[in-house]
């Protein structure tokens, strides 16, 4: 990789975080680098090196190099957007927020840890300060989308870098497979969705009748993992940052003895408490029951699965027929049931490796020919569904080194890459040109990406 494409995610986040918040709670402080109007001050520098120490990021060189022009290139997108009058929106950047907060417990240990390791902050307030990160992630991405939407790839291009390549640096591509999909759901009995709302309703009636708390009701029964053990309390939220059918009726809600009717959304049956509101944001308790799927509802999709799949193995339709007539995969059902992934450049890319599939597909088609129609599985989908499957492998390709022939996505990917982060590396030089930037006495001694900081 070449060195100036060191803009990785993982480094944005943990940089994006300190940004403009740091320096606020310091009152001693030192002001390292100004860009524009915008100081960077050693606190940022110093907590996003505490925080990627943390998150186990690896430095290519000095980090008291590195991160502080990092973070200028940062303010050099930022400003950019507010000329371009690009921004995000609640629904743009709610989706990852939770993830985000997640993996730093995960990282930190508990909560508990995590509200130690930021110097006794609270979990909402935390919530708050990765919001802003994502969004300003987001506004970043959008800004850099722009400049390289005029980068277009040709055939010839991507022809003439795999030739010019030196023997020993054409990459060799590993094991890859095309899998095609065909989903169901098993159906869930409504004597088993009538118990969830009964238990949801007796909840609201020990609360309502001052028998207990409805945040001990949640602890003890919410099967939301990651708001059980807080009483179910949500934090403040703003929205589009949760479902719709939530969103709806949490900011429907003023008064917090109340609480709401049952809510259904993709995750089951909610029942949902006002807390407060802060400005444009909501803070809410819920306590999330889900049906139980009976065996005999899996057992009875399996058998409808196989079914078709027999079908499909006599000949008497192809699985791309089924797909159209049968699928429950919205993603892959106008797509003749093919699995695609979106690849950092924007690509669309059909070819897995093995690692990168959903782990229940990956297992089933490593014992797999080509053309080959599976058994019925059950997986797993990321909001807790249990779905049941079929899958056919379209195709295998072993591996080797790369070529036109089997690998062109690829390849236009990786040329796409290059040439994207040429035009953006060329846009920080225009943009280092036209920006006041200082730089203070004993940060300047640094072998940067863009030696044009100091002029």
């Amino acid at each position: 990789m070449r060195k100036g494409m060191f803009l990785t995610v993982v480094l944005m986040t943990v940089l994006l975080q300190y940004n403009d918040s740091i320096a606020q709670n310091n009152i001693i402080d030192e002001v390292v680098w100004v860009v524009g109007d915008e100081a960077i001050y050693k606190s940022e520098v110093e907590e996003a090196r505490k925080e990627a120490l943390m998150r186990d990021v690896e430095w290519e060189g000095d980090p008291y190099c590195i991160i502080p022009e990092q973070l200028a290139v940062n303010k050099l997108f930022l400003n950019q957007a507010e000329i371009d009058s690009i921004y995000a929106t609640d629904e743009d950047v709610a989706p990852e927020v939770e993830y985000m907060f997640n993996e730093l417990v995960n990282r930190a240990g508990s909560e508990e840890k995590l509200v130690e390791y930021y110097d006794g902050m609270s979990i909402d307030q935390i919530r708050e300060r990765l919001f802003e990160t994502r969004r300003q992630e987001y506004v970043i991405s959008r800004v850099r989308s722009k400049i390289v939407s005029s980068v277009k790839v040709t055939p010839g291009e991507v022809r003439r870098y795999l030739r010019d390549l030196p023997a020993d640096e054409i990459p060799t591509i590993p094991n890859q497979v095309e899998v095609q999909i065909l989903t169901q759901e098993p159906v869930i009995p409504q004597e088993e969705i009538d118990e969830v709302k009964s238990e949801l309703r007796n909840y609201i009636e020990r609360v309502q009748a001052g028998e207990t708390s409805f945040s001990t009701l949640a602890r003890l029964y919410s099967e939301d993992p990651g708001t059980a053990r807080n009483g179910g309390d949500c934090g403040f939220f703003g929205r589009g940052e949760m479902v719709p059918e939530f969103t709806a009726v949490a900011f429907n809600m003023t008064d917090p003895n109340k609480i709401s009717k049952i809510v259904e959304t993709e995750y089951g049956f909610h029942i949902i408490q006002f807390v407060e509101r802060l400005g444009d944001r909501v803070r809410v308790r819920h306590i999330l029951r889900k049906p139980r799927i009976p065996m005999e509802s899996v057992r009875n999709c399996m058998a409808r699965l196989d079914t078709i799949a027999q079908d499909i193995r006599m000949g008497n339709h192809t699985f791309e027929f089924c797909v159209a007539a049968y699928s429950e995969d919205k993603d892959t059902r106008n797509n003749n049931g093919l699995m695609c992934f979106r690849a950092e450049s924007g690509n669309v890319i059909s070819k897995y490796q093995m690692e990168n599939l959903p782990p229940e597909v990956a297992r089933v088609v490593d014992r797999m020919h080509v053309g080959e129609i599976s058994d019925p599985f059950t997986m797993q989908l990321p909001n807790g569904k249990t779905i049941c499957a079929i899958v056919k492998l379209k195709s295998k390709i072993n591996a080797h080194k790369a070529n036109m022939a089997d690998d062109y996505e690829i390849l236009y990917d990786g040329v796409s890459q290059i040439r994207q982060q040429e035009a953006l590396e060329k846009w920080v030089r225009e943009k280092q040109r036209t920006t006041y930037v200082k730089i203070s006495e004993g940060w300047n001694d640094c072998d940067f990406i863009y030696p044009g900081w100091i002029k």
